[in-house]
């Protein structure tokens, strides 16, 4: 499992260092996501071993999880982009609306979590919604902390 992990933080790390035009940038993200996506959710069911009873309800809800996580993720990547079009030479305006966008997606992606925890505790159980919990802030801090270690510090030199 790690060893995906490893590959995809690779591809998102491969994704952040394009600084082309913004249609390039959103095209990169989308076919990431696709392609990460499915990696995701193989691992996601291999580690999950749901009973057939609620596997249904449980990929339903999935669904239009990622459907929501992915717009967020989309979003941390163009504040990323905007981050390294300008960190060597950033100023206050800019740093303060970088900062401000990272913390909101901080938030949104939390209150995510919190809803879809409801949601998949309801149709499997708190011991199943807990481990797809777990086992995505896993993978999504895994990822944030390789693309982290990449990324200049503001005015480093």
């Amino acid at each position: 499992m790690k060893n995906t992990l490893i590959f995809t933080a690779f591809l998102l790390l491969f994704s952040v260092q394009i600084s082309y035009a913004q249609e390039t940038v959103d095209d990169e993200i989308t076919l990431i996501q696709a392609s990460f996506g499915m990696d995701k959710k193989q691992i996601i069911k291999g580690y999950m071993d749901l009973p057939e009873s609620v596997a249904p309800a449980f990929w339903t809800i999935y669904s239009s999880y990622e459907e929501n996580r992915k717009a967020l993720a989309r979003e941390r990547l163009n504040i990323i982009n905007d981050f390294l079009t300008d960190f060597d030479n950033i100023q206050d305006e800019e740093a303060d609306d970088l900062a401000k966008r990272t913390l909101e997606n901080d938030l949104a992606l939390s209150k995510l979590h919190s809803s879809y925890y409801k949601k998949f505790k309801k149709a499997t159980s708190a011991v199943d919604a807990a481990k797809f919990l777990q086992l995505d802030i896993y993978i999504h801090n895994t990822i944030r902390n390789s693309i982290q270690q990449e990324l200049p510090f503001i005015n480093e030199n």
